[in-house]
């Protein structure tokens, strides 16, 4: 008896499964969809919604070439058939061509975009496939066809296609030559002019980025209206981060509208598209009191932005294909902290910054590379921190170390936060707000150190 094994193709994300059959007097049993084995050798958790069986009375019945808006997870329960795939999607393997004789024995794992034919080899074969949406008339509309005669591909049909029984509709679908190729699986990022958007930017140059103009995360026309057709992966950066701010009662629907309900009808497309959902979370959905938190710790905001954000990541968490990167003190291309000191660093200045709130930097550069680590690399589902790597600073001491290396004349003040809040209405601040990082290292992600990271961004050698 063989093992459970996946060979992949030349077609980009077509994977063949060969399949144990258990056999004995009776005949034969096998697992023809098992979650947790196949995805553990490779195979996408495509989450099939439906199953469809084709029998076939005579060997030489033929059908296809169609390209069906879902993916299908193909096999045959009695005979033998030839199954034929070409890629219609718009790229370098556009027109590729697979072939594979297949029996009980086999499985075939068919992305969105590949057409799917078959010739059955037996008389009385049948057919049966998964797919992970379920058939509509107006989910047909979107159907790609391309001819199975047509001599570009070049697929053997080992019964004449003369001899053949084939529908009308399938001897008259256009050549190759004649199909518009099917748009890419597209990747969505909103926020993109923050310093997380900056930051994806390189790493994502197919990415589609979006800025407030194009996708109002706090407006659900906004959203409805945007094109979602073929997203696989939305990255959300989007979020309101005016702390302070968002303790005006005057701000706070559209805190709430960003923060919450946004994300709540982003996760609802997203699960509509059986997209991946990847949700930047904040240090504020904490109290403080632990000197170190871990992606389990129950959440205890104590801020208005706090709330919204632990809010948020109820709602992102009940969608099973979500990564949550909770960060903390976020440095990059913008407004921040490291440009502040440098500054009054740089002119002689002296600022009082506060020295009983501790955490370590976050560059925007090292979070954007954890999201494309656990994209590229289908790390588990679930909760991740995420800062750079060092002990944990105090503001202070950050402070101290921007003028020490830039060899400031000035000198930074140590102040408490009572102190610099006094007078002032300021949102109520962790006083810890380091992150542990054990879950993403494990998962084959480490960051880099803080310092490192800092002389780097102050254009210091290393």
């Amino acid at each position: 008896m063989s093992e459970l094994n996946i060979d992949i193709t030349d077609i980009p994300g077509l994977l063949v499964l060969h399949l144990p059959l258990h056999g004995d007097n009776r005949g034969w049993f096998k697992e023809n969809w098992q979650r947790e084995k196949m995805i553990a050798l490779g195979l996408p958790d495509f989450r099939p919604v439906q199953n469809n069986m084709s029998h076939n009375t005579r060997a030489g019945v033929t059908r296809g070439m169609h390209a069906e808006p879902w993916d299908k997870l193909i096999s045959v329960a009695t005979g033998r058939i030839l199954g034929a795939w070409v890629d219609l999607r718009d790229g370098d393997s556009l027109g590729t061509v697979v072939t594979i004789e297949m029996g009980p024995e086999t499985a075939v794992f068919v992305p969105r975009g590949v057409a799917n034919g078959y010739q059955a080899l037996e008389d009385g074969t049948t057919y049966t496939y998964l797919v992970n949406d379920h058939w509509s008339a107006e989910a047909k509309k979107s159907y790609t066809f391309v001819n199975l005669a047509d001599p570009v591909l070049g697929i053997n049909w080992p019964i004449s296609l003369n001899d053949a029984e084939l529908s009308e509709a399938d001897r008259n679908h256009p050549p190759l030559s004649e199909v518009t190729p099917i748009r890419q699986p597209r990747t969505v990022v909103l926020g993109s002019n923050g310093q997380l958007g900056q930051a994806l930017r390189p790493l994502l140059p197919d990415a589609e980025f979006t800025t407030r103009a194009t996708l109002d995360l706090s407006d659900q026309a906004s959203l409805d209206g945007f094109d979602w057709d073929n997203v696989s992966t939305i990255i959300n950066a989007a979020a309101y981060t005016a702390v302070d701010a968002a303790e005006d009662a005057a701000n706070r629907v559209q805190v709430w509208a960003t923060n919450v309900s946004g994300v709540a009808h982003l996760t609802h497309i997203a699960a509509a598209r059986r997209a991946t959902l990847v949700h930047i979370s904040s240090d504020y959905v904490f109290d403080g009191t632990k000197p170190r938190h871990t992606e389990d710790e129950r959440v205890s905001p104590l801020s208005v932005y706090g709330i919204t954000k632990a809010a948020a990541d109820e709602i992102v968490a009940s969608y099973p294909h979500h990564y949550l990167l909770r960060t903390s003190w976020v440095v990059g291309e913008g407004s921040n902290f490291v440009d502040t000191m440098a500054s009054l660093a740089r002119r002689g200045i002296n600022p009082h910054v506060v020295s009983d709130q501790y955490g370590r930097l976050t560059f925007a550069r090292d979070l954007a590379a954890a999201i494309v680590y656990v994209l590229e690399t289908d790390v588990p589902f679930g909760t991740y921190n995420l800062s750079n790597e060092g002990p944990a600073q105090s503001w202070f001491d950050i402070a101290t170390e921007i003028f020490t290396l830039l060899g400031a004349r000035g000198t930074v003040i140590p102040t408490s936060t009572a102190e610099w809040g006094k007078d002032k209405n300021l949102a109520p601040r962790p006083t810890y707000s380091t992150l542990d990082l054990s879950r993403i290292e494990a998962a084959g992600f480490t960051p880099q150190d803080a310092t490192v990271r800092l002389r780097e961004y102050l254009g210091l050698t290393a």
